[in-house]
């Protein structure tokens, strides 16, 4: 019997946020990521929607022995359901499970909830370590919602999980946003 493993396509691709050591990369289709934000958090997080025309790169990590109480407080604002993933150096087809906030409970970021940009930061340097230059440009590409309103908190990070970043990381950053047309204040 395998363990049952998550998807991670925000921070949890960014192995210095987590534990979970045996991460893979992969990917899954018919998911989207997406800004939202929901009445649980006051700012707006990534989420992923259904859409059977889409696919995201990620990583799969094992949840040894099912114990998914310590995943599911931290994303306690999402759902966990079935998700199938691909493009992974298992032997085996796993169990994946994504972490989802529902239709009906998230909404599109604003003022009052905005993006971090110490949350986006510590995204895309996860992807930069899985995947490269070429993957950060993918994730770019493959979310929706840069039109949010990205909170510039790298002086005082409000994200919990928030990293610190080298100067050619930052710039990456800033260069992906200014491309999307994403309005950092």
């Amino acid at each position: 019997m395998h363990d049952p493993f998550f998807f991670g396509y925000g921070s949890l691709v960014n192995r210095r946020t987590h534990s979970h050591d045996a991460a893979h990369p992969a990917r899954v289709r018919g998911w989207k990521r997406v800004w939202r934000h929901t009445e649980l958090r006051p700012v707006a997080f990534l989420t992923v929607v259904p859409d059977c025309r889409a696919e995201i790169e990620g990583l799969i990590a094992a949840v040894p022995g099912a114990d998914w109480a310590a995943l599911d407080e931290r994303e306690r604002a999402y759902d966990r359901v079935g998700a199938e993933a691909h493009d992974h150096p298992l032997g085996h087809a796993p169990e994946v499970h994504i972490y989802t906030i529902p239709e009906g409970k998230h909404g599109h970021p604003n003022l009052r909830h905005p993006v971090l940009l110490s949350y986006v930061d510590t995204v895309v340097q996860g992807y930069l370590n899985e995947f490269g230059a070429e993957g950060v440009a993918r994730f770019f590409a493959t979310t929706e919602g840069w039109e949010a309103p990205i909170a510039h908190d790298r002086k005082a990070p409000r994200y919990g999980r928030h990293q610190t970043l080298s100067r050619a990381e930052r710039a990456l950053v800033d260069r992906h946003l200014d491309d999307v047309g994403a309005r950092v204040g």
